[in-house]
C-alpha cells in the first residue's frame, strides 16, 4: 500500500513540475475594472497601487507575459517625448512605467500603458531587476 502511494505521490508531482517552475519570483497583476496593480513577490502580495489603464478609444491589452525590455529613463517614440520613467516593456510598446499625471491614477487615462505612481514605478523596476526579466510576469485583466 505504501509503494502504491509513493508511486501516485511521485507520479502527480512530475506531473505538476511544469507549472510549480513556470511561477513568476514577481506578478505585476493590473484589474482594469478596478484601476489597481498587485504585486505578487515570491508568492506574497506585496503592493497594491492605483494606476491608469488606457482611457476612451485607446485600448491596455489583456492577458500575460513576461518583461521584454527594462529603460530607466525612457522617452515616447510615440507620444511627444513623452517621460516613462522606470519602464518595463512587455508586450511591443506596451509598458508599465510611471507617470507624471499623478492626480488621474485610479482611472483610466493613459494611451494603452500602465501608469504608476514614479515611486511604485521605480519600486516595481528595481524588483524586476533583481528577479531578472523572465522572472517577471505582467497578467492584464477586467
Amino acid at each position: 500500500m505504501n509503494r502504491i502511494f509513493a508511486t501516485i505521490l511521485g507520479v502527480t508531482l512530475i506531473c505538476l513540475m511544469p507549472a510549480i517552475s513556470s511561477a513568476a519570483a514577481l506578478v505585476a497583476k493590473v484589474d482594469v475594472s478596478s484601476q489597481t496593480m498587485t504585486v505578487i513577490h515570491n508568492g506574497q502580495v506585496a503592493y497594491q497601487w492605483p494606476v491608469s489603464t488606457a482611457r476612451k478609444g485607446k485600448y491596455t491589452p489583456r492577458g500575460s507575459w513576461s518583461a521584454k525590455w527594462l529603460s530607466k529613463n525612457h522617452k515616447s517614440s510615440l507620444y511627444n517625448n513623452a517621460p516613462m520613467p522606470h519602464s518595463i516593456f512587455f508586450n511591443g510598446n506596451y509598458a508599465i512605467h510611471g507617470t507624471n499625471q499623478i492626480s488621474r491614477l485610479g482611472r483610466p487615462a493613459s494611451a494603452g500603458c500602465v501608469r504608476l505612481h514614479p515611486d511604485h514605478a521605480a519600486r516595481l523596476f528595481e524588483l524586476t531587476r533583481s528577479v531578472g526579466k523572465s522572472n517577471m510576469q505582467v497578467v492584464i485583466q477586467n
